[in-house]
């Protein structure tokens, strides 16, 4: 399978890497000439457009930041479907809202192109060691096509169901997240008042029944929240409104997890 990628950041970088590094022929396009330097000793080859990545692809993933980025890489001018041929997929591995995946395969499917959504977790260096989740939602048969290149750079690799679940899974993960971070920096906070570090705390519940990655994720860094609301406040927030825009259309209630998840944002100055 030809593979194409488009999305060389942190973790897309290494998703590439790992894709190049398994032999199978990739091809890059990137909008910085920049993100394209750490492949200059592979043998990966470098498209002057996202429709002439397309042109030379099986499998185009992408790996860009909203849902703005992947309409515009895949349906705007010299995009990915002005390239593709009838039979290719799309795997959308940015983490975006499920309709902007349902309304592009309607798009694709008019040229008998596949789509796939296919968010994942675990960051640059999960992708560099092979060992990223990745949540797919679509058609079986592509997803068996496209499997052996997701295993390049994950592990495990779960199918969910139709087009879309794999977006609802990750938001779902990421509205957890969130309102696990706003619990345990209070629940931090809270020992303070009462007299226990937060150091030692953090340390005793890490051991225990409470322990979480949000917990682990604020002791390393510096015991607060302030860090991590500079390096992802703002994704989560994109993530919390997305899924509560889902549960509102659903009429379904989210509950405690969605009031936990708004105190975090609050907390970390990113009010949803």
């Amino acid at each position: 399978m030809r593979v194409g990628f488009i999305g060389l950041g942190s973790q897309g970088g290494p998703m590439a890497r790992r894709i190049v590094e398994a032999g199978y022929p990739t091809t890059l396009w990137a909008r910085r000439p920049a993100s394209l330097e750490p492949f200059a000793d592979t043998a990966a080859k470098v498209a002057g457009s996202p429709a002439e990545l397309a042109a030379t692809s099986d499998l185009v993933c992408l790996c860009v930041v909203g849902d703005a980025d992947v309409e515009e890489v895949v349906t705007g001018d010299n995009g990915v479907l002005a390239g593709l041929a009838a039979g290719g997929v799309i795997a959308v591995h940015s983490t975006v809202h499920p309709n902007t995946c349902r309304q592009l395969a309607v798009t694709a499917a008019a040229q008998n192109v596949s789509v796939l959504d296919a968010p994942v977790s675990g960051g640059g260096p999960a992708a560099a060691d092979g060992r990223l989740l990745v949540m797919v939602g679509g058609d079986d048969e592509a997803v068996q096509r496209c499997r052996p290149v997701f295993e390049t750079y994950a592990d495990p690799v779960v199918h969910l169901g139709g087009l879309g679940s794999g977006q609802v899974t990750k938001l779902l993960n990421n509205l957890l997240f969130t309102a696990n971070l706003g619990t345990a920096a209070t629940a931090l906070a809270l020992g303070e008042a009462l007299g226990v570090s937060a150091e030692r705390l953090a340390e005793v519940v890490s051991r225990g029944s409470a322990n979480s990655f949000a917990l682990n994720s604020i002791q390393g860094s510096g015991g607060t929240l302030d860090r991590l609301a500079g390096l992802a406040g703002a994704l989560l927030q994109k993530d919390v409104r997305l899924v509560a825009d889902l549960a509102e259309r659903a009429a379904a209630a989210p509950g405690a997890v969605l009031d936990a998840a708004d105190a975090a944002l609050a907390l970390m100055k990113h009010p949803r």
